[in-house]
C-alpha cells in the first residue's frame, strides 16, 4: 500500500488521515484504484500551505488539506463526505459556483457573504475563493478544486471602519441628550434629592461602562455578553446567584447602552425586592439568536426565582418605561413585563435584522 499512497508524502496530518480513511465506503472506492489526475490534484493539495479542498465525482467527494480545517472549524468531519452535506446551509448559494466549475469554467470570487454555521450558531463570514475544474488525460472534467481563504476580519474592519466617523460624529450629541433625559426622569420621578442623586450617579456610572466598552471596539457595536455583564457588575454579592447565557452577539451602539440601563433597571429592583434580596435568590439571563440579518427570532430573557413574593409597583417609574418603551423602540420588538409572585419575568422579542442592522 505505501507505493499506492506515495502521491500523499509530504502532505502533513491530512495526507495521513486520507492514507488511512476507509474509502471503501465511499464513492471514490479503494484509493489504489483512484484516477492519476485525482492522485495528482490530491498530492498538490496536500502539499499546499494554501487552504483547499477536492469535491470530485457526482457525489461531490470531499477531500482538503491541513490548512483547510480551520475553515470548518467544529463542522464534523468533512473527509469522505459530500461537499454538498458539508456546506448544506450556504448550498443555495454556492451550488450555480460549483455548477460552473464542473461545466468546465473556473469562478474567482472576493470577499463573498455567507451565513455558515461551524461552531453551533449562525456566524456571517466573507470568503475570497476560485472554484476550479479538474480534468484528466482527457480533458474530462472529474472534480473541482477549492482554494479557499477567509476575509472576514478585514470586511469587519472595513466596515467598521466605514461607521467609526459617521458614529463618532453624532455620539457626542447623542450621549449629551441621553444624560438629559435620564437626569430629568429621575428627579422628576424620585421621591427625595438624596435617592435623585443617588440613583442618577449609578445610572450615568451604568452609561460609562458601556461608552467604556464601546471604545473598546471603535463604537461598532459591543458583544451583548460584555453589555450585560459590566451592567451587572455592581450588583454582584454575596447575596443571590447570577448566571447568563447565550451565543456570541454584537449589538449597535445606541442598543448596547439602553441594554446597559434596562439590566441595571431590573438588577436595582432584584437587589431592593426581588431575588437578589436574599441569598437563595436566582437571576437567570438568557438570549436566544438566529441567522444573523434576516426575519429568525431574537429573544431575551429576564427570569427571577426564589426571591420574596412579587408585588407589581403601585406606579411606573423612570425604571418601568426603560425597560419596557425604550427597550421595544431601540430593539424594533415587543417587550413583556411580568410580575408573576414567583418572580420577574423579563422578556424581549424581536428579529435578527433589527440587531445590529447591516449599514
Amino acid at each position: 500500500m505505501s507505493g499506492e499512497t506515495a502521491f500523499l508524502d509530504g502532505g502533513g496530518e491530512m495526507a495521513a488521515a486520507i492514507r488511512n480513511h476507509d474509502w471503501r465506503a465511499t464513492p471514490l472506492g479503494p484509493i489504489e484504484g483512484w484516477p492519476s489526475a485525482l492522485k495528482t490534484a490530491v498530492s498538490m493539495m496536500v502539499n499546499s500551505r494554501f487552504p483547499k479542498c477536492i469535491a470530485w465525482g457526482p457525489e461531490l467527494v470531499t477531500i482538503h488539506n491541513d490548512a483547510f480545517r480551520p475553515i470548518l472549524g467544529d463542522k464534523p468531519p468533512a473527509l469522505g463526505r459530500s461537499f454538498r452535506d458539508v456546506w448544506s446551509e450556504v448550498w443555495d448559494e454556492i451550488s450555480p459556483l460549483v455548477a460552473k466549475a464542473l461545466a468546465g469554467e473556473a469562478t474567482f470570487i472576493e470577499d463573498f457573504p455567507l451565513t455558515v454555521e461551524r461552531y453551533g450558531h449562525p456566524e456571517e463570514v466573507w470568503f475570497t475563493f476560485c472554484y476550479s475544474p479538474i480534468r484528466d488525460e482527457a480533458g474530462r472534467v472529474l472534480g473541482m478544486m477549492d482554494t479557499v481563504m477567509e476575509t472576514t476580519g478585514k470586511m469587519l474592519a472595513e466596515r467598521n471602519g466605514r461607521l467609526l466617523n459617521a458614529e463618532l460624529a453624532h455620539r457626542m450629541k447623542n450621549t449629551l441628550a441621553m444624560i438629559a433625559a435620564i437626569a430629568s426622569q429621575t428627579f422628576r420621578s424620585a421621591e427625595t434629592l438624596e435617592e435623585a442623586q443617588s440613583i442618577l450617579s449609578e445610572r450615568i456610572a451604568t452609561l460609562g461602562e458601556a461608552h467604556s466598552i464601546l471604545t473598546r471596539s471603535s463604537w461598532s457595536g459591543a458583544p451583548i455578553r460584555a453589555v450585560v455583564e459590566g451592567a451587572l457588575a455592581p450588583h454582584r454579592s454575596d447575596i443571590g446567584t447570577i448566571r447568563i447565557e447565550g451565543p456570541p452577539l454584537q449589538l449597535a451602539a445606541d442598543q448596547a447602552m439602553t441594554l446597559a440601563l434596562a439590566v441595571n433597571e431590573l438588577a436595582t429592583n432584584a437587589v431592593k425586592y426581588g431575588a437578589l434580596s436574599v441569598e437563595a435568590g436566582e437571576v437567570f439571563i438568557a438570549w436566544r439568536a438566529g441567522r444573523p440579518q434576516s426575519d429568525d427570532a431574537f429573544r431575551l430573557e429576564w427570569t427571577e426565582s426564589g426571591g420574596p413574593p412579587v408585588v407589581k409597583p403601585r406606579r411606573q417609574g423612570f425604571g418601568s418605561r426603560l425597560v419596557e418603551r425604550v427597550m421595544a423602540q431601540k430593539f424594533h420588538g415587543e417587550v413583556e413585563l411580568d410580575y408573576r409572585p414567583e418572580g420577574l419575568r423579563y422578556r424581549l422579542i424581536t428579529t435578527m435584522a433589527q440587531i445590529a442592522p447591516r449599514e
